[in-house]
C-alpha cells in the first residue's frame, strides 16, 4: 500500500498546486523509488510508506531549500536534516517541499518570493504562516502529515487557519540540525496532522537528543500515543481571562469558550490564572527575533552558495546589490529592525530589555503551572483574512501572532486543535500550551477534545 499511497500524495499535490501554490518542488520520480524500495524490502518501520511535506527551510538531500527566498533559489543540501534522517529511516517517503514565508518571516505566507499561499477554504484567504504550504497540504488531504518550523507560532497559527493539528515542541525537543535559522533561541521544528494521534506519531520518531544541535535535551522520549487515553478527569486547565478582551473576534471567542465548556463537561478542572507581561509579548518578540535574525541572515552575501549579483566588479557593491535583489522587504525590514537594537547606543534601550521581559513571560508561565495542567487561550485573534489585506500594515500583520509568541519566548510546548467554523466557513482553532516537556498531557488534553468533538468538516479544495 505505500506505493498507493505516495503516488496518490503525488498526483493530488500536482492536480492542486496551481490552485493552492503550496509546493514549490514536488518529486515525483524520487517518492516513488522510495516507496518502491520500501515495498520491495518489506520496511516495517513505524512510518513505512507515509506520505510527508516538508517545509522548505528543512534540508532534504537532493532537494531543493530555498526557504521562500530568491536570495537562495534552487539550492540543494549535501546533507539531511535530523528529522528528515530520523523519518526517512522509519519509512516515511518524502513527497515534496513547501512553500513558506521567505526564511521563516511572516503571518500569512504572503512573504513568499514564490507567491502566496492560498487557502482550501477559501482561495482568496491567506493560509497563515510561515508554514502555510505545510497546512494547506495538510488540510486539503494531499499528505497526512507534515513538517514545519515554529519561531513564533508559524505552525500553530496556519494550522487554526486552515482547520488542522499543530504542534510546537518544548524548545530542545526536536533537532534544529538542518533547519535553516530565523531566530536560534525561537525556532523549533513543528508537526502538522489531521488527527492528534498521528501528530504524536510523528513526534515520537523525530524528537531526542541529537549530538549535532547542543540545544537539544538529553530527555527521553516518551511513547506519546500511549497518553491518548482520553481520560480527562481531574485534569486541570488554566483560563487567562484577560486574554480574551480587545481584539479578539467574537466568533473566536465565542468558539473557545464553548471549548472550555466541553473540557468541564469531560471532567476537567478550570482555573483562572493570570500572565500579566503577555501583553509585552509582541514587542519583545520582534526585537530578539529580528535581532537574531541579523545575524543569522548575514551568510546570506552572494559568495558561498545560492543567488549572486551580476556586474558587480567590486566586492562591496556585490555584496549590497545580492541582498538588495535577493532580500524581499519583509526580510529587508526585520535585518534593519535587528542590527538597529543590536548597535551600541541602542542595546541596553532594546535588546537587553527585551531579554529581561522574556525572563518575566517564562515566570508568568511557571508561576500559572503551579495552578494548572495547560492554558487555553485562541490560536489567532481572526479567522483567516483576506490576501493582501494586511500586506501594507506590517504591525496589523504583527498582532496575527499575539497568542502565540509567548509560547516561543518561553520554550514551552503548545498545540492548536481545530475547534469549529465561523458563519464565513473559515476554520477557527484554540490553543493548549503546557509546561516543559508536557507534550504528553497536550496530547490527551486536544485528543480527550478530538474524541468528544471530532473535526470533521473538509475544506472545499481537496484531494478527495
Amino acid at each position: 500500500m505505500s506505493r498507493q499511497s505516495v503516488e496518490f500524495s503525488i498526483a493530488a499535490a500536482e492536480r492542486l498546486n496551481e490552485t493552492l501554490n503550496a509546493f514549490l518542488e514536488i518529486d515525483r520520480e524520487g517518492a516513488l523509488t522510495r516507496a518502491r524500495e520500501i515495498e520491495e524490502s518489506g520496511n516495517a518501520g513505524a512510518l513505512a510508506g507515509i506520505p510527508i511535506a516538508v517545509k522548505d527551510n528543512i534540508c532534504v538531500r537532493g532537494m531543493q531549500a530555498s526557504c521562500g527566498s530568491k536570495i537562495l533559489g534552487d539550492y540543494q543540501p549535501p546533507y539531511n536534516a535530523t528529522v528528515i534522517e530520523r523519518l526517512t529511516n522509519a519509512g516515511a517517503v518524502v513527497i515534496g517541499k513547501t512553500n513558506c514565508d521567505e526564511f521563516a518571516m511572516g503571518s500569512s505566507n504572503e512573504n513568499s518570493a514564490f507567491g502566496p499561499v492560498r487557502n482550501p477554504w477559501d482561495t482568496t484567504r491567506v493560509s497563515g504562516g510561515s508554514s502555510g504550504g505545510s497546512a494547506t497540504a495538510v488540510a486539503a488531504g494531499i499528505v497526512p502529515v507534515a513538517l514545519g518550523s515554529d519561531t513564533g507560532g508559524s505552525v500553530r497559527q496556519p494550522a487554526s487557519l486552515c482547520g488542522v493539528i499543530g504542534l510546537k515542541p518544548t524548545y530542545g525537543r526536536n533537532s534544529r540540525y538542518g533547519l535553516v535559522a530565523f531566530a536560534s533561541s525561537l525556532d523549533q521544528v513543528g508537526v502538522f496532522g489531521r488527527k492528534v494521534e498521528d501528530v504524536a506519531r510523528i513526534l515520537g520518531v523525530i524528537a531526542g537528543r541529537d549530538p549535532r544541535d547542543a540545544t537539544t535535551a538529553d530527555a527521553p522520549v516518551p511513547d506519546y500515543s500511549a497518553s491518548l487515553t482520553g481520560d480527562l478527569k481531574g485534569a486541570r486547565l488554566g483560563f487567562p481571562r484577560t486574554l480574551f478582551g480587545e481584539g479578539l473576534d467574537e466568533e473566536v471567542k465565542k468558539s473557545v469558550e464553548s471549548v472550555v465548556d466541553v473540557y468541564r463537561d469531560l471532567g476537567a478542572e478550570i482555573v483562572d490564572v493570570e500572565l500579566p507581561h503577555a501583553r509585552y509579548a509582541i514587542a519583545v518578540y520582534y526585537i530578539i527575533a529580528t535581532a537574531e535574525a541579523s545575524s543569522n541572515l548575514a551568510r546570506f552575501d552572494g559568495v558561498r552558495y545560492g543567488f549572486r549579483a551580476e556586474d558587480t566588479p567590486e566586492l562591496r557593491l556585490m555584496y549590497r546589490r545580492t541582498r538588495e535583489e535577493g532580500f524581499g522587504a519583509e526580510v529587508k525590514r526585520r535585518i534593519m529592525l535587528g542590527t538597529y537594537v543590536l548597535s551600541a547606543g541602542y542595546y541596553d534601550a532594546y535588546y537587553r530589555k527585551a531579554q529581561q521581559v522574556r525572563t518575566l513571560i517564562k515566570n508568568d508561565f511557571l508561576n500559572a503551572f503551579e495552578r494548572c495542567d495547560a492554558l487555553i487561550t485562541p490560536t489567532t485573534p481572526t479567522p483567516a483574512f483576506e490576501i493582501g489585506e494586511k500586506a501594507d500594515d506590517p504591525l496589523a500583520m504583527y498582532l496575527n501572532d499575539i497568542y502565540t509568541v509567548t509560547a516561543n519566548l518561553a520554550g514551552v510546548p503548545g498545540i492548536s486543535v481545530p475547534c469549529g467554523l465561523s458563519s464565513e466557513r473559515l476554520p477557527i482553532g484554540f490553543q493548549l500550551v503546557g509546561p516543559y516537556w508536557s507534550e504528553p498531557t497536550l496530547f490527551k488534553l486536544a485528543h480527550g477534545y478530538e474524541q468528544a468533538r471530532p473535526f470533521t468538516e473538509r475544506p472545499p479544495i481537496s484531494a478527495s
